[in-house]
């Protein structure tokens, strides 16, 4: 008997587990899933560059492998899901208002520190083109799937700040919806009101262009084509 390879998941908070974990577990019940939490966007982590991205994600994959004594033959491939956060959008959608923290919008994002917001994209932006031209971490096979702005936003339809127990609660509720249901999730991250249509590196394209990182779009189907 074969025994189970590992899919691993990266991901940036508990919520995003909870709303997709039971979902990615049912699709891929031949494998062992696994979810890697990173607390935060491992992207614009204080201590990652774009010379180092690749070396932390690297030790995310090593943490699995100790807790869980895997070996790099274990694995069948790595999914990591991120946020687009607006990265993508011109200078002048960058907007001075007097706010105390980031209003994304589906045209602009307020702030009341554009250069602040438009160093954040730049570095941002650079290591996500790294990570979705990466076709392997520690051997193994890796893909980068993006939700814009965020995942509530594709997922809930809903482009705000929502603090940590409203991301919970959301969450929660998606994955009872979808809960034995991997099929009708596919269909519903599969709709053309929020897939992006192309190959991988075309949907990446996409989301580099105009103000698309701020609209409510997904290259997640692809995970499960």
């Amino acid at each position: 008997m074969n025994e189970k390879k590992v899919v691993a998941f990266i991901v940036e908070g508990p919520s995003d587990e909870a709303a997709l974990g039971t979902i990615m577990k049912e699709y891929f019940s031949s494998q062992e899933v696994r979810f890697v939490v990173v607390h935060g966007d491992i992207t614009l982590k204080d201590y990652v560059s774009l010379d180092l991205i690749l070396h932390k994600i690297n030790e995310q994959v090593n943490e699995v492998m100790n807790r869980y004594r895997y070996l790099q033959k274990d694995f069948l491939k790595i999914i990591h899901l991120t946020d687009t956060d607006g990265v993508y959008i011109p200078a002048d959608a960058v907007q001075h208002a007097n706010v105390d923290r980031l209003m994304y919008y589906e045209d602009h994002i307020e702030t009341n520190n554009e250069a602040a917001v438009l160093a954040r994209n730049k570095r941002k932006g650079d290591i996500l083109y790294k990570l979705r031209k990466t076709k392997s971490v520690h051997g193994i096979p890796y893909r980068i799937y993006y939700n814009s702005c965020n995942l509530e936003h594709v997922l809930y339809n809903e482009l705000r700040d929502f603090s940590d127990e409203e991301k919970q609660i959301l969450s929660d509720d998606f994955a009872e919806r979808y809960d034995g249901k991997a099929e009708e999730f596919i269909t519903f991250i599969s709709d053309l009101n929020l897939a992006v249509p192309g190959t991988y590196q075309e949907t990446w394209n996409f989301i580099e262009k105009d103000r698309n990182s701020l609209a409510r779009h997904s290259n997640m189907h692809l995970i499960f084509e």
